[in-house]
Order: C-alpha cells, then sequence, then structure tokens
C-alpha cells in the first residue's frame, strides 16, 4: 500500500474516495441464451436460480460449477449484470451454454421443428478468430488464432496464433484443465516470433519453449509455477538460458471490462540463467496492483499502481520498457528502458448505455505516471514522466474494441487502437 500511496502523490491529485457500502444484491431476472435441448426452466433447475434469491459472493462461481459438473453443456458462462442504474443491488444473471451441434427434425409438413439430437464432430474441428491489434512503437499486428477444443479429452484446447507485422509469431500453445488433482490446469507450448525493439531500433527474435502449472482457490485466487527455455538475439547478444518462475494473482472482478469494488493484484518472481554475468542468474519481481471503486451512477475509478525491479542489471532484451498502453500511454513505447520500472494512473470508466445491452460502450479518461532507471539507481532522484487522455471502447459479445488518444506532458500525442477477441 505505501508504493500505492506514493504514485498517487505524484499524480498529485489527492485521496481517493472510499466505496460506498453496498446493499444486499438481489436476483431480479433470470436469461437463459443457446439453449436448444434443455429448457430454460431445466437449466434454472439444474442452476440453481431462482428470482428473489439473495446474491452472494459466490453465486456465479457456484452456478457455473453446477452447470458444467452435469456433463451436458460444452461450454458454460454465468454473468452478473445491473438491472437498473439507480439501485446497484438488482442484478440480473445470464447463463449461456454451448450444447454443441444439434440436429434438427423438421418432422412432417405443418408440424413444429424440435431438437433431435447432438450431431457428432466432423473434420478438425478448427475454430478461427481474426487478430487486429495497433500498438504505438510496433504498429498494425494482424493474423488468425486457429483453435481446437478437446484435443486430448474434455478440459483440453489447442490454439495455433499466427501473426504478421508488428508482432511476426508463430506458436503452438496447450491448455489442459482438470476437475480434481493437485493442480487446477497446464499450459505449454512453444513459440518464434520477431519485434523491432522499439528503442533500439533493431530486430529481437526470440524462440521460446515453457511448461506452466496452475492452481484456482476459489474463484479471485490462484498461483502458478513455470519453467522454460528461451534464445534471444537482440543487437550484438545471442543468447540461450532456462528461466523459472511464480506468479500469484488475486482478482475479485466479476466484470473485467467494468470491475466494481474490486481488487486485482498480481506478484510474479521470474529467475533467468543468462550466461556472462559475473554475478550468476538474475532475479526479477513484478508488483501490479489495482483497485476499483464505484462512483455515483454507472461510473468507476481505478488506481494502479506497478512495480518491475531486478537485483541487478538486465542485458538489453529483459529491461523494462516505459511508454505505451502498458504504462505510460502520452508517451512511445520504449521511449526509455532501464532495470527498474515505476509507474501508476489514475483512471475513470463511464459506460454510455444500459448493462443490459448485448452492445455496451463507453469512454474512459485518465491520467499516467512514470519512471525507469538502472540498477544501482534512487527512485527519490528519478523524473516521474506524467500524461493526460481518454479514449472509447466498445464490447459487443465476444468482441471489445478500444481506442484511446493520449498526450505526454512535454512531449507529443499519441494514438493506440486494440481489439479482444474471446472464443
Amino acid at each position: 500500500m505505501s508504493m500505492l500511496a506514493a504514485v498517487v502523490f505524484a499524480l498529485g491529485l489527492g485521496a481517493v474516495p472510499q466505496a460506498s457500502v453496498v446493499s444486499t444484491e438481489v436476483v431480479v431476472a433470470i436469461r437463459i441464451q443457446g439453449n436448444l435441448l434443455a429448457s430454460d426452466d431445466e437449466i434454472k433447475s439444474l442452476a440453481g436460480l431462482t428470482v428473489g434469491m439473495a446474491l452472494e459472493p459466490d453465486t456465479v462461481t457456484a452456478v457455473t460449477t453446477r452447470l458444467r459438473e452435469t456433463g451436458r453443456f460444452k461450454r458454460v458462462e454465468v454473468l452478473k449484470r445491473f438491472a437498473s442504474i439507480d439501485d446497484p443491488t438488482q442484478i440480473v444473471i445470464v447463463v449461456i451454454v454451448d450444447e454443441g451441434g444439434v440436429a434438427i427434425d423438421w418432422g412432417n409438413e405443418g408440424e413444429t421443428p424440435v431438437p433431435a439430437k447432438v450431431v457428432p464432430r466432423r473434420g478438425l474441428g478448427l475454430m478461427f478468430l481474426p487478430i487486429l491489434n495497433f500498438e504505438d512503437g510496433y504498429g498494425f499486428t494482424y493474423g488468425a488464432r486457429l483453435g481446437r477444443p478437446g484435443p486430448f479429452g474434455q478440459g483440453s484446447h489447442l490454439s495455433v496464433p499466427l501473426t504478421w507485422g508488428g508482432d511476426k509469431r508463430a506458436a503452438l500453445e496447450v491448455q489442459k484443465n482438470f476437475a480434481r488433482g493437485p493442480v487446477s490446469g497446464i499450459d505449454t507450448g512453444a513459440s518464434v516470433n520477431r519485434q523491432t525493439h522499439p528503442f533500439y531500433a533493431a530486430d529481437e527474435d526470440r524462440q521460446h519453449v515453457w511448461l506452466t502449472g496452475r492452481r484456482a482457490f476459489g474463484s479471485s485466487l490462484s498461483i502458478s509455477a513455470t519453467t522454460g527455455w528461451e534464445h534471444v538475439v537482440l543487437l550484438d547478444r545471442r543468447d540461450d538460458f532456462l528461466e523459472t518462475g511464480a506468479n500469484v494473482v488475486l482478482d475479485t472482478r466479476l466484470d473485467p471490462a467494468l470491475p466494481r469494488n474490486a481488487v486485482y493484484a498480481r506478484a510474479a518472481w521470474t529467475r533467468s540463467g543468462i550466461p556472462d554475468t559475473h554475478e550468476g542468474p538474475v532475479n526479477e519481481i513484478l508488483l501490479d496492483a489495482r483497485a476499483y471503486a464505484g462512483l455515483p451512477g454507472q461510473s468507476i475509478l481505478m488506481v494502479r499502481a506497478l512495480r518491475e525491479d531486478s537485483d541487478g542489471p538486465l542485458p538489453s532484451y529483459l529491461k523494462s520498457m516505459l511508454g505505451g498502453m502498458p504504462n505510460l500511454r502520452g508517451f512511445r513505447r520504449g521511449v526509455a528502458v532501464g532495470d527498474t520500472l515505476t509507474a501508476g494512473s489514475l483512471e475513470v470508466r463511464t459506460p454510455l448505455n444500459s448493462p443490459l445491452k448485448i452492445a455496451r460502450m463507453g469512454v474512459t479518461g485518465f491520467v499516467d505516471v512514470g519512471t525507469t532507471y538502472d540498477a544501482g539507481g534512487r527512485l527519490s532522484d528519478q523524473k516521474f514522466e506524467r500524461s493526460v487522455g481518454g479514449g472509447i471502447w466498445l464490447s459487443a459479445a465476444v468482441l471489445r474494441l478500444n481506442l484511446v488518444v493520449a498526450h505526454g506532458l512535454g512531449g507529443t500525442t499519441r494514438v493506440h487502437f486494440s481489439t479482444t477477441l474471446s472464443p
């Protein structure tokens, strides 16, 4: 919390308003989408949902688990939505299910068609998602992500992202989730990519192989451990090294796009066996804390503090980069690099339409601060750069668009555009 206070002080914007006490939330409506074989009432019964019930902190997670454990649905998603702008205690629960391929029995002429049976998957069963992103400092990245669910049994997923432009990348990624056991899931894969480093203006080539084990504790806390091998070429360095790491995430957000009265905190440690260093392996620490408070109406205030640090000098390809969407939006990505980076933000997000709409849109305004410096320097001696800006976003089903314009105080104006697609 001391670091968070320091960031707020650096912004010069005073204390953060305290979130108001929220009354007991009540389910006033239940909406079922995507079902053909199972009726709405049947799904409500399986989920244990009734209108008028109190919404507990674990209700969404519990409903999702109950429906998945029936084995009747290929995919289940449960969403919490506000039914009223004026009364945040009135909640709508949206249940989205995927029963897989369904054959329709058309019957005789004049009869009502009815879903008859699940159609077995044919061919490769590949899914396709386009990729389009623009990041100041890298330019446009475009391509596609190919995916196939269930190649290694229930809970597994195979993904092959292929991109060109700012980030030339090809990867093979496998995810396997487990209902029981010491780990909740395993991720593994291999990738090769090339980017032009924004600070050094030189091609950076990476080859990476990794294995990650994950464990979830409830719906908000997760830990993971990673090991892998990496080959990097940048400027006059060509290194091969092993890396290990651990990651802890606390995330109480029900809707990451519009979290209300929630927190997100991440602590990560990475140990890289860099060759040709007298001190031996280098250790990096990342601390990222975000707090979200509801303001009058639908607006949300977000306060963020970010710290990236190491226990010694880092090679060029591991140094933290200041600027761009990750930390200082009014300056280009890679405006400066260093072994330590400290940054923070104040941001207000305001939806422009009802949260019950399928397509939601809104605006955001923010102030960023940040600095980076090499090992041996002191934070008190550094100059914090500042930027201000705003943007507009659109979220519809699996698609999210985000356009941001920011001005660096004493610098230039930057534009960032990104798209996010989820299956």
